[in-house]
């Protein structure tokens, strides 16, 4: 086990596999790195700090981010800067109406073999990758959409009866335009409810702007400093996973989801507006999303105010309103908050 001093030399030092989860020296190593794989990203993608650090979230929870915001936001960059950083194998997939199922998993095709014949060989689609960048996800149709279901929750894919595993990690990154946008398609609840995180990209300020034309058109910036290794993130996941969480925090968690249902709920913003409540996967993501806060933030524990800082990022896209409170101008968003603060008022 190291001393405190110890772990701080670099990246040489820190053993993934041996070391504690439970050492006070690992943990704070791991935070520094993690501080800085979240600096080295912002390097390349100004001001957008909350949304990288909800992507290294996501990662280390071993989840999947859904990142929406308009074209020309930095999306795409965002995705493969954070792959370089990690060490993460990346692939790219350009969803478009005409994009076949097999297009995204790979297909057995025929091949002449001079010694053995005619045979079929299965040829990998891009989704055997550790990264997998799904751009605008929402552009595609909803078969094709499905194919990355198996992936994203089995971390494996079906072909011709053959269920092969995918490479780990696996993370799938998707972006969607916002919906109203020509050309696209409402993700199937089943999918949606798949990713870890919905990531919101704002339009960026004017300073931020403004720093973004003075980093892109002068003169190329210096190389990223690769912080991780793709071997390195499943120790990770497992430290998130350590995290200690208070019983009564786990039942806060427990109350809130129940609460988001009509049929259960006592609120009546909720028997007003909400059609489905949020699924037990929901509260997993949310719980584990909390950890993975906790962890980033420097601390040993989870509070209540990471339960907070997570709460739309985990939940937003899970609750689904009534077709009149959306046209009321009621949002997801609203819900939430209020029955986050009934729920933390009546448990004081």
């Amino acid at each position: 086990m190291k001393a405190a001093g110890e772990a701080t030399r670099g990246r040489a030092d820190l053993n993934f596999e041996t070391e504690s989860t439970l050492d006070v020296a690992y943990v704070e190593e791991v935070v520094r790195r993690l501080t800085a794989a979240r600096r080295e990203v912002g390097k390349i993608v100004k001001g957008q700090e909350q949304v990288v650090e909800q992507l290294v979230l996501a990662l280390i929870a071993n989840g999947h981010a859904l990142i929406e915001g308009a074209p020309g936001l930095g999306k795409t960059l965002l995705a493969r800067t954070m792959g370089n950083v990690f060490g993460l194998i990346t692939k790219r997939i350009q969803f478009t109406p005409d994009l076949m199922p097999a297009d995204i998993t790979g297909t057995n095709v025929l091949v002449h073999d001079e010694a053995a014949g005619m045979h079929t060989r299965f040829e990998q689609g891009p989704v055997f990758t550790q990264l997998l960048l799904a751009d605008e996800i929402n552009r595609a149709t909803p078969k094709t959409q499905s194919a990355l279901l198996e992936a994203m929750q089995e971390r494996t894919v079906t072909v011709a009866g053959i269920e092969r595993e995918l490479p780990r990690p696996f993370m799938v990154m998707a972006t969607q335009n916002p919906i109203e946008m020509e050309g696209t398609y409402v993700l199937p609840e089943a999918q949606i409810d798949r990713f870890f995180l919905k990531i919101v990209v704002e339009f960026p300020t004017e300073a931020v702007l403004d720093e973004v034309l003075r980093s892109t058109t002068g003169p190329e910036t210096g190389q990223l400093e690769r912080q991780f290794e793709a071997a390195d993130v499943p120790a990770l996941t497992q430290l998130v996973r350590a995290m200690p969480v208070a019983q009564d925090l786990r039942l806060r968690v427990a109350r809130f989801t129940a609460a988001t249902h009509p049929d259960r709920s006592r609120y009546e913003e909720v028997k007003r507006h909400v059609r489905f409540g949020i699924s037990p996967r929901g509260a997993q993501s949310w719980l584990l999303a909390a950890k993975a806060h906790a962890l980033l933030q420097g601390r040993f524990a989870t509070d209540v105010k990471d339960l907070d800082a997570m709460l739309l990022p985990a939940l937003r896209h899970r609750v689904q309103l009534s077709f009149a409170s959306e046209n009321e101008g009621i949002t997801v968003s609203d819900v939430l908050r209020t029955v986050f603060k009934g729920e933390v008022a009546r448990a004081r």
